[in-house]
């Protein structure tokens, strides 16, 4: 699509609109004409090779596919209609004259400067991703002994795709629950594909469950209607889990049941443990809800495991990719006042706790998933900034978000919490990235 920008940017400018006019003398040769007509020639075959490559690595929804037809349709209308009028510009004498229209120069203008800053930020980008590691998946599991079969819900999300290509690479039978068949191919095989755990059969062996589906709870302000979403979707999955332990001839192990630091609420500076008490807010409503969902798993005779996540650095999703746009302009800064904690995990080393996690019979109840030495919004940045050679001073006002997103910001921008992963610790856990500079040097 940037080429098409350009190319509106070149019909206003050397058709007249406004900037510097270009005629051509007879015949194509080269020139402004001749620049058009390659980049309609080049944008065409972009657009044809990105529909032909869309229709075959994606399974698109009929609605979509439809979309795409009618912009062809329309695109091939639009290339109909200039195609007179770039003949009869080559056909005029050869010329140059500065010319302003007013407001369609200054558009023109505008289409140009965000096309150049459309195309740096994708170069940017393009470097990024070329800078981005992955390690291998299997050897993220080495801590679960012999082949396990685990059921996996939330199986195509940021951390659900990394678990279950972790086990299914270390060889372990996974089954994974997913509510979208088109996010199927997101999973590597070997694996065993769901839309309902009805299709389970009771006589069904299953050795571990972990529960990570879920609305997500950043992607739009917390209306009541999303907290009601946001909450249904984890206690309604929970207890269809609970309802299929329960027929189940023989009961899983453990049950890994997902939650969130935000049990704890806003606690400003102070450390907070396993054994720390929590604030009234609608994180810990919302994961107060989740936790209490999977408790009847133990009553059934099944070792519940309620892990508390911070927040989740990688390469494919999670909030850090939110925050590389403005870093990669230069536009990073801290949040507020900077002095919110920040709790953070890598992905990898959240895989490994929780193969940890399942292969540690004495673990139950909640259990912190951090990293040992949280750091404040304020390091954050400046940490993110040098790894991306890019300051890190805009601030964004506290006031100017708690007026947009109300309690979405109190609690997840400018609220935080100082949490240590004490259980894991004492149980021997060791994680490869205790710091944050250290993982930002395994995924930047």
């Amino acid at each position: 699509m940037d080429l098409l920008i350009v190319l509106i940017v070149l019909l206003v400018l050397f058709g007249g609109g406004g900037g510097i006019y270009w005629g051509m003398g007879a015949g194509w040769g080269v020139g402004p004409v001749g620049l058009i007509v390659a980049v309609l020639v080049a944008e065409i075959v972009i657009t044809l090779m990105d529909f032909v490559e869309e229709d075959l690595s994606r399974k698109l929804p009929p609605s979509e596919r439809i979309n795409h037809t009618l912009l062809a349709i329309n695109y091939g209308a639009i290339l109909v209609l200039l195609l007179p009028v770039l003949i009869a510009w080559a056909m005029q004498p050869i010329g140059v004259a500065v010319v302003y229209q007013g407001l369609l120069s200054i558009a023109a203008t505008a289409c140009a400067v965000g096309a150049a800053l459309c195309g740096i930020r994708d170069f940017a980008a393009m470097r990024r991703l070329g800078r981005m590691k992955s390690a291998p998946a299997d050897g993220l599991v080495e801590k679960l002994p012999g082949r396990k079969t685990v059921l996996i819900t939330g199986a195509t999300g940021f951390i659900g795709s990394r678990l279950a290509a972790s086990l299914g690479g270390a060889g372990h039978h996974v089954i994974a629950l997913i509510r979208n068949p088109a996010k199927a191919e997101m999973l590597p095989p070997p694996v065993t594909l769901i839309t309902s755990l009805d299709q389970i059969a009771s006589e069904t062996h299953i050795d571990a469950i972990v529960n990570l589906a879920g609305e997500p709870i950043g992607n739009g302000l917390w209306t009541e209607a999303k907290r009601a979403k946001i909450i249904a979707s984890r206690v309604d999955m929970t207890d269809e889990i609970v309802n299929l332990i329960a027929r189940l001839d023989r009961k899983p192990e453990v049950l890994v049941s997902g939650s969130a630091i935000g049990w704890y609420g806003l606690w400003a500076d102070q450390v907070l443990t396993e054994s720390a008490k929590s604030h009234a807010c609608f994180s810990h409503e919302l994961c107060a809800a989740w936790e209490k969902a999977a408790r009847p798993a133990g009553e059934l005779g099944v070792r519940v495991v309620n892990l508390r996540i911070g927040l989740v650095l990688g390469t494919e999703g999670g909030f850090i990719t939110r925050l590389l746009t403005p870093f990669e302009f230069g536009l990073g800064g801290p949040i507020g006042t900077g002095r919110q904690w920040m709790s953070w995990i890598e992905r990898d080393d959240l895989i490994r706790l929780i193969a940890y996690v399942m292969a540690t019979p004495d673990l139950t109840g909640p259990v912190n998933a951090t990293a040992p030495i949280p750091v404040t919004n304020a390091k954050f940045t400046e940490e993110l900034g040098r790894r991306l050679n890019r300051p890190a001073v805009f601030r964004i006002p506290g006031s100017l978000l708690r007026r947009i997103g109300g309690g979405f910001a109190d609690e997840l921008l400018l609220g935080g919490q100082r949490v240590l992963p004490n259980k894991a610790l004492s149980r021997g856990f060791v994680f490869r990235h205790e710091t944050l500079r250290s993982a930002f040097e395994a995924i930047l």
